[in-house]
C-alpha cells in the first residue's frame, strides 16, 4: 500500500467528519463577528471606554469602511448580487440535489455569511444615512455584532445537525 492511500485512509476527506472543515466554521464566525462593517470589535469598546481619540479613530475607520462598502455597492451591486446568487444556488443544487457534501458544506458557510454581508449593507447604509458618530455608532455596530452572532449561532447549529446527519448516515465505514 502506498502512502498516498494510507494517509486518505487515515484522514477522512469528506467534509463533515474533516476537523478543518469546523476549524474553518469557527474562524469564519468569529472573524465575522469581530470585524463588524470592517472595525475590529475592540477598537468599539475601547471608543465606548476611553472616548476622545479613540472615538475619534473609531468615527474616521468606520466612515472610510463605510464608504467603500456602499461605493462598491452602488457601482457593481447588481452584478456581485447577481454572481452571489448564482453561486449560491449552484451550491445548493450540486449539495443538495445531486448530494455532494463539499457542495453542502460551502454552502452551509456562504449562505449565512451572505445574510451577514446584506446586514452589514443595512448597517453601512444607515450609519451613512444618519450620518452615525460617536456613541450612535458605537451603538449601531454594537447592534450589528448581535444581529451577526445570532445569524452565527444559528447557522452553526444547523450546519453541526447537518453535519451530524450526514455523518451518522454515511457511516464511519463508508
Amino acid at each position: 500500500m502506498d502512502w498516498y492511500s494510507s494517509i486518505f485512509e487515515l484522514i477522512d476527506m469528506r467534509s463533515f467528519s474533516n476537523l478543518w472543515f469546523w476549524i474553518a466554521l469557527a474562524v469564519v464566525w468569529s472573524s465575522a463577528s469581530h470585524w463588524v462593517l470592517g472595525v475590529p470589535y475592540d477598537m468599539v469598546t475601547r471608543a465606548r471606554r476611553v472616548g476622545g481619540q479613540a472615538a475619534q479613530d473609531l468615527d474616521d475607520i468606520a466612515r472610510v469602511n463605510v464608504n467603500r462598502m456602499l461605493y462598491i455597492v452602488d457601482t457593481a451591486g447588481l452584478w456581485i448580487f447577481a454572481f452571489c446568487c448564482f453561486t449560491l444556488s449552484a451550491l445548493a443544487m450540486l449539495g443538495f440535489f445531486y448530494g455532494m457534501e463539499f457542495a453542502q458544506a460551502v454552502f452551509l458557510l456562504a449562505f449565512p455569511m451572505s445574510l451577514v454581508a446584506l446586514l452589514n449593507l443595512s448597517t453601512a447604509r444607515r450609519v451613512r444615512g444618519q450620518a452615525l458618530t460617536g456613541e450612535d455608532l458605537a451603538r449601531a455596530i454594537g447592534r450589528c455584532r448581535i444581529y451577526t452572532q445570532i445569524i452565527g449561532m444559528v447557522s452553526i447549529f444547523f450546519t453541526s445537525l447537518w453535519g451530524m446527519y450526514q455523518n451518522l448516515s454515511i457511516g464511519v465505514l463508508g
